[in-house]
């Protein structure tokens, strides 16, 4: 498989969008010059600042931080998340103080590695389950399914597709992704702000939560100190898993730009991999900084499942820690795909 073949299938319906901007503050005598190209640098490079001294003013002293953090005119960038960040450039002089602000955008130095997958087994899968989130617990899967009038949270035999347990959502929540920790089943909701957390043994509804600056709900998983939560956009937030409050967000980018649409996550040896709305790919994602490190292209596996009406696009994953391999699925598939991640 070819390495343009991730743009193509997996993450564009068009040019990867990239941003990023130089402008200063208003209001400013000065304006902060970079190195970057229509804003944009990546991450193996070094960030060089100055500044345009709009008035000529004689300046005392000058220093720059990035997101918060001190750094120098010269600074490398290996360190830094991904995606938008601000500059501020807090100048000194004729015993003023002003404040410049520009906008750049942090992009991957590398491309990501395409990996291929080969089929270990297939497992029946409710038809009627629009999937929003599988994940193993206790070596047994829990799926939440979306759609209003039809969420639900269930723990499933991954083998024959019976259902152990099931309760429904009330009529006006579209369920979405869960992930579980500490015998605790989270599970959020698309628009309605509000996330559940349940009893992981008997469903027993324990508390809700409420979103904090992202807007929506979509995937959810954990790394056992940190829950991560997808909104649709290129944000992955970082929440507390004692208080749910999101401390933190990572960007989702490549080399190119930004990646959206950021749906249903596992945390797998300490990367993240995440289904994209309407693609049939699944990015493998470094939590550190947001970089896209890999991709793994699953579009084949529409094709081998009942094709029907109401068949949907490629959505759940989920890592099997027994057998150490990963199970896919999608919206209203028949089947559950056991496989394992080979390199091309």
């Amino acid at each position: 498989m070819k390495t343009f073949k991730y743009l193509t299938i997996i993450f564009l319906s068009g040019i990867l969008i990239s941003c990023g901007s130089n402008s200063g503050s208003k209001k400013s005598d000065f304006a902060i010059k970079t190195n970057t190209e229509k804003g944009n640098i990546s991450n193996n490079e070094t960030l060089k600042l100055s500044l345009n001294n709009k008035k000529g003013q004689t300046i005392d002293s000058v220093s720059y931080t990035l997101n918060g953090k001190k750094i120098d005119e010269n600074s490398e960038l290996k360190n830094f998340k991904l995606g938008k960040q601000t500059i501020e450039a807090t100048v000194y002089f004729n015993n003023e103080k002003q404040v410049a602000t520009s906008v750049i955008t942090i992009l991957n130095s590398d491309l990501p590695q395409v990996y291929n997958y080969k089929i270990i087994n297939e497992y029946p899968h409710d038809i009627t389950s629009y999937t929003q989130g599988i994940e193993f617990f206790n070596y047994t899967l829990y799926e939440s399914t979306g759609q209003y009038k039809e969420s639900k949270l269930r723990k499933v035999n991954y083998k024959t597709g019976e259902v152990i347990k099931n309760i429904d959502l009330a009529d006006e929540y579209f369920g979405e992704g869960l992930t579980i920790l500490n015998n605790k089943v989270y599970q959020l909701t698309w628009q309605k702000g509000t996330g559940f957390v349940y009893d992981v043994n008997t469903f027993e509804k324990l508390s809700s939560f409420k979103y904090g600056n992202s807007k929506e709900g979509w995937g959810l998983c954990n790394n056992k100190n940190t829950i991560y939560k997808s909104d649709g956009t290129e944000k992955i937030w970082l929440l507390n898993p004692e208080t749910l409050v999101e401390e933190a967000f990572i960007q989702v980018y490549t080399n190119k730009g930004k990646i959206v649409g950021i749906n249903e996550m596992e945390w797998i040896d300490g990367k993240i991999y995440a289904n994209r709305y309407q693609k049939d790919g699944v990015a493998i994602i470094n939590p550190i900084n947001g970089a896209v490190i890999g991709v793994i292209d699953f579009s084949p596996l529409k094709k081998l499942v009942t094709q029907h009406e109401g068949l949907d696009v490629l959505n759940g994953i989920a890592y099997n820690p027994l057998t150490k391999t990963i199970f896919v699925t999608g919206k209203r598939w028949d089947k559950l795909f056991e496989v394992e991640i080979v390199e091309n």
